[in-house]
């Protein structure tokens, strides 16, 4: 279910919850059995596909506005979104971004990666570099907007992390409270679309004013 609130000074705020019971994770064995990657964790990492607290609160849910006039803005000058490879998993899993703004991805495991974005969207160039351990910062962008664009890593078969991109600044990701804030929405009415990777979307009528 989702819960709305509308703020003022343009801002979208709520809270996403999951109803009923998030299936179990999985273990990721072949990290654990990797013999550069398996030294780095203590205990055997799981999958976190559902990231739920006590009260059914969601986090890595993606909040977005359909609308009128809402589209068609470069994120080019926005700060690049930081992803980094830790303990063989990528970190953050779930991102967000605008179309052409920049990806910076660090490496601060002491094993190599290769970088793999592999976008299904006409326009978004797939990609593929390696990364020493402490080597320097990768940077991607994307001009298309795609929903859940997968970055792999051929190295490392488990090693997935997965970008929401749309082509305007009104998005959030929920955290681990579920709450999210859409900052300087423009007023007028529009459909707030939120999303996960496992779960059902589900979407509501708001109107900023």
């Amino acid at each position: 279910g989702t819960t709305l609130q509308v703020a003022t000074a343009g801002d979208i705020s709520g809270t996403i919850t999951l109803k009923g019971t998030p299936p179990a994770e999985k273990p990721i064995t072949p990290l654990k059995d990797d013999p550069n990657c398996g030294k780095l964790h203590t205990d055997t990492p799981t999958t976190h596909h559902y990231v739920v607290g006590s009260k059914g609160e969601l986090a890595n849910a993606f909040i977005t506005i359909k609308g009128p006039g809402i589209g068609g803005k470069s994120g080019a000058s926005a700060p690049p979104v930081i992803l980094d490879q830790k303990g063989c998993e990528y970190v953050p899993h779930i991102l967000a971004m605008q179309a052409d703004q920049k990806l910076v991805v660090k490496n601060s495991d002491p094993v190599a990666h290769n970088v793999h974005p592999s976008p299904t969207v006409p326009g978004n160039k797939e990609d593929n570099k390696m990364q020493v351990p402490n080597g320097p910062d990768l940077t991607f962008s994307f001009a298309k907007p795609e929903m859940y664009l997968k970055v792999l890593c051929n190295v490392h078969t488990w090693m997935f992390a997965y970008i929401c991109i749309v082509d305007h600044p009104y998005y959030a990701l929920s955290d681990k409270d579920g709450k999210f804030t859409i900052k300087n929405v423009p007023d007028g009415k529009y459909t707030l679309e939120v999303y996960h990777r496992k779960a059902a979307p589900s979407n509501a009528p708001v109107t900023k004013e």
